[in-house]
C-alpha cells in the first residue's frame, strides 16, 4: 500500500501542476501568484479558492470590446469563436508550451521604482524611430494568416493601426497583399521577411515591398533551425472541418508560401538552395539589394548583437517569436539588458514576445528598448470583434502604459530610465 500524502503536500503538488499549465500561462496567472499560494499554506490568503475564482473569471466571455478590462478578456472570446485548428495555430508555443510561462514570468524579475511629486499633467508617450515620429512606442508585430482569425484579416489590423497611429509590420505569410495593407494603413508599413531558400525568389519579395514605399525590411532569423509546435498539431487533430474550404491543397508542399499573396507570382527557383545555410554574410546581400533599412528580428544574445552591428544591421528586435522559436528557457525581457549593453546606443533595439500589460512595456522601455511589439493580444482582439477589437486592445495597452508613466513620474518616454528598474533575484 502506498504511503499517504499529507494535504499540504498534495496542495503544493496541485498548485505546481497548475503553474506549469499552458492555460494558466496564457491567462497570465502563473509566477508570483502561484508562489504566494504555495507559501501561504492551507487557509492562507490568498488561498486556493481565491486562485480558482481568478481562473474562472478569465472564462467569462465579454459581449463587446467596450466590456474588456484587460487584453486577456479578448483571448477568452477568441478561444470560443475560433475553430480549434485556427485557435491552436495562434496559441501554440513550442514543445510543451512552457515558453509561454517563461515569457510571462520574466517580467517578475524586474520591479519598478516609482517616483513622486513630479508634474504629470501632460503625458507624452511618443517616440522617434528611423527619423519618423510615432505617437506611441507600442508596435504591431507581424503575424501570419490573419484571415484564419477574422475575414478582415490584415486589412482590419491596418485600419486599426491607422486609427490609433501604430507602426505596423506585415508578415511574409500574411493573408493580405502588401499593396492592399499599405493602402488600408494610409502610409507605408514595415515588411517582415522570411528568406526563401532561393535568392532570386527572396529578391523578388524584397523588391515588391520596396516598390510600395516600405522603409524598413525586417528579416526574421529565429526560425531557421525549425520548431516543434505540439499544441497546434494536437488541436488540428480535433478539428473535423473540411480544411480545403479555406486552405489550398498545396499548403503542405515544398513551396507552401506560394498560396499566400506575397508568395504569388514569384519566379521559378534558380541557383543553389540556401536552406539551412544562411549566415551573417546574408546581411550584406540584403543591404546591397535594397535602400530599405534592415532590422534583424530574433536576436537574444550579446554576441549576436555585436555581430549584427558589425555586419551593418540598422536595428534589432529582441524576440523569441512569441515563445514559438526555441525552448531556451529565457524570456525576451531577460535577454534585453545584454543586447542593449552590446549595441551601446548605436542602433535602435525593439522587443516583443509576451507583452500583455502597460507595466511590461514600461519595464522594457526602462531597460533601454526603443519600442515594444505585441502579437497575440491584437489577434485576440481581431478574432473577437474585428477592427474594433484590435483598436480596443491597442488603446487598452496605451492607456495602461500612460497610467504607469504617471505613477512613475515620467511625463515622456525619455524620462523612463534604468533607475526605474529594480532587478530581483528569483
Amino acid at each position: 500500500m502506498a504511503d499517504a500524502v499529507d494535504p499540504v503536500t498534495k496542495r503544493r503538488q496541485f498548485l505546481k501542476f497548475l503553474a506549469a499549465s499552458p492555460l494558466m500561462a496564457s491567462a497570465g496567472l502563473t509566477g508570483g501568484l502561484v508562489d504566494e499560494l504555495i507559501a501561504s499554506g492551507p487557509g492562507g490568503a490568498p488561498d486556493l479558492e481565491l486562485f480558482m475564482n481568478e481562473v474562472s473569471k478569465q472564462e467569462i466571455a465579454i459581449a463587446s470590446e467596450a466590456e474588456a478590462l484587460n487584453v486577456f478578456d479578448f483571448q477568452v472570446v477568441a478561444k470560443q469563436v475560433l475553430p480549434p485548428a485556427h485557435y491552436g495555430y495562434m496559441a501554440t508555443s513550442i514543445d510543451n508550451d512552457n515558453m509561454l510561462r517563461v515569457n510571462r514570468e520574466g517580467f517578475d524579475r524586474f520591479g519598478l521604482r516609482m517616483r513622486r511629486l513630479i508634474d504629470i499633467r501632460s503625458i507624452d508617450p511618443s517616440i522617434e524611430l528611423f527619423g519618423k515620429r510615432w505617437s506611441t512606442p507600442i508596435t504591431i508585430q507581424p503575424t501570419s494568416s490573419n484571415a484564419a482569425f477574422h475575414p478582415g484579416a490584415e486589412i482590419a489590423v491596418a485600419k486599426a493601426a491607422r486609427a490609433k497611429d501604430h507602426l505596423q509590420m506585415l508578415s511574409t505569410v500574411a493573408s493580405s497583399a502588401i499593396e492592399d495593407v499599405t493602402a488600408a494603413r494610409g502610409e507605408p508599413i514595415w515588411y517582415q521577411l522570411y528568406a526563401d531558400s532561393f535568392w532570386n525568389r527572396t529578391l523578388a519579395m524584397v523588391k515588391r515591398a520596396e516598390a510600395t514605399g516600405t522603409p524598413v525590411l525586417v528579416w526574421t532569423i529565429d526560425l531557421l533551425g525549425g520548431r516543434n509546435t505540439e499544441t497546434a498539431t494536437r488541436l488540428a487533430r480535433t478539428d473535423d472541418r473540411n480544411c480545403s474550404v479555406c486552405h489550398e491543397p498545396t499548403a503542405t508542399s515544398l513551396y507552401s508560401r506560394s498560396v499566400k499573396p506575397m508568395g504569388q507570382n514569384l519566379p521559378d527557383p534558380t541557383g543553389e538552395s540556401m536552406s539551412r545555410r544562411l549566415t551573417w554574410d546574408f546581411i550584406a546581400r540584403l543591404k546591397d539589394a535594397t535602400q530599405m533599412k534592415l532590422v534583424l528580428k530574433g536576436v537574444v544574445t550579446r554576441e549576436d548583437a555585436h555581430l549584427a552591428v558589425s555586419y551593418g544591421a540598422d536595428g534589432l528586435i529582441v524576440s523569441n517569436h512569441g515563445a514559438r522559436a526555441s525552448a531556451s528557457g529565457r524570456s525576451t525581457i531577460e535577454c534585453l539588458p545584454e543586447v542593449i549593453d552590446a549595441v551601446d546606443g548605436r542602433i535602435p533595439v525593439l522587443i516583443d514576445s509576451g507583452f500583455r500589460r502597460g507595466t511590461d512595456i514600461f519595464k522594457a522601455l526602462a531597460l533601454g528598448a526603443t519600442a515594444v511589439g505585441v502579437g497575440r493580444p491584437y489577434l485576440w482582439g481581431l478574432a473577437s470583434f474585428g477592427q474594433a477589437g484590435v483598436e480596443a486592445v491597442l488603446q487598452m495597452l496605451r492607456r495602461e502604459l500612460e497610467m504607469v508613466m504617471r505613477q512613475a513620474g515620467t511625463p515622456t518616454i525619455k524620462d523612463i530610465r534604468p533607475s526605474h528598474i529594480l532587478h530581483r533575484a528569483i
